[in-house]
């Protein structure tokens, strides 16, 4: 091409491209026809000086599905778009997705346990009706004051029990108490025992892991001792359930353990369907933990916390 047209080619190119102008206007900035300028916008594309590349995010969603189900060895995978790296959004949209997934998962005969906190709160939200028969929705572990919460768990596991329109078991005890003979009378109480039971037996659990951040409701709940505390702070990377673990996911202290109400992390990896929901900036180590003590075999999450699982597990293995 003559030195001339490719710079009107250029000229019309960028005009249309990178500043947004419409045909018209391009028509009118170089004093020519508007079938000129689609002829000329037609040739930038065929002479290579405009390419033009869609990316498409469900591609990589996908990828970043096969990969954390394949590196991870899990059963399975959801991976949400999130528009933003913002902690509330993320939370909105995994909760959406994993809402999606457990209501094409759930059938007649099957026993729900839900966990609580802010994510699940989210997934309990956008959960659809569908009405089950023979099967409950069960609350997996003690909670905090309804007084230091915005959002008591009680709340999430009536909106599952609403969703499905089935009875929900309620924990109405504290997460975290004081001494184990406490724990121990309490689980005494036959009415206790059997929401302990239908949470330890139930084919399905829906979880989120909390990160030990200073903002997070359970450190501020005044459950542990200064002691406890350092210790979760030098060694823990999350917990679920109140559980605290390490980065291989071990339970960090065994004697806190011992005194907190609720599932046991190892009850976790014998369900049938262990569902983690969690995602976003704060949850990268807790749930690269969780997936290494293998709590869950489904994860749910955003696709820049799946980058980052599977970024950290190349680091790890090198």
């Amino acid at each position: 091409m003559e030195n001339d047209k490719i710079k009107k080619v250029i000229e019309a190119a960028k005009l249309y491209y990178q500043l947004d102008y419409s045909q018209n206007q391009i028509a009118e900035t170089l004093g020519v026809s508007r079938p000129t300028v689609s002829r000329l916008l037609q040739q930038a594309k065929a002479e290579g000086i405009v390419t033009i590349e869609i990316k498409d995010p469900t591609e990589d969603v996908e990828v970043l599905k096969s990969l954390l189900k394949d590196r991870f060895q899990l059963q399975n995978v959801v991976v949400a778009f999130t528009p933003t790296y913002e902690e509330s959004v993320v939370k909105k949209y995994i909760g959406q997705a994993a809402a999606s997934y457990v209501n094409d998962l759930v059938k007649d005969g099957d026993t729900i346990g839900a966990s609580w906190g802010s994510t699940m709160y989210q997934v309990a939200l956008h959960l659809k009706a569908k009405s089950l028969v023979n099967s409950f929705v069960v609350q997996l572990n003690g909670g905090v004051s309804d007084a230091d919460v915005l959002i008591s768990p009680s709340e999430i596991v009536h909106l599952f029990g609403k969703a499905f329109n089935v009875t929900p078991y309620f924990m109405y005890l504290p997460a975290i108490v004081d001494h184990i003979l406490v724990k121990q009378s309490m689980l005494t109480d036959r009415h206790i025992r059997r929401v302990m039971d239908m949470g330890k037996h139930a084919n399905i659990a829906v979880f989120t892991a909390g990160s030990p951040t200073p903002d997070s409701v359970l450190i501020n709940s005044n459950y542990f001792r200064e002691d406890e505390l350092e210790i979760i702070k030098n060694k823990a990377v999350g917990d679920i359930c109140s559980r605290y673990f390490d980065c291989n996911g071990d339970i960090c202290l065994p004697s806190l353990d011992e005194r907190t109400v609720g599932i046991e992390l190892a009850d976790l990896r014998l369900k049938e369907h262990s569902i983690l929901v969690a995602g976003g900036p704060s949850k990268v180590n807790a749930i690269f933990g969780a997936l290494k003590g293998k709590y869950g075999n489904t994860l749910v999450t955003d696709q820049i916390t799946a980058k980052a699982l599977l970024d950290k597990l190349n680091l790890q293995e090198k």
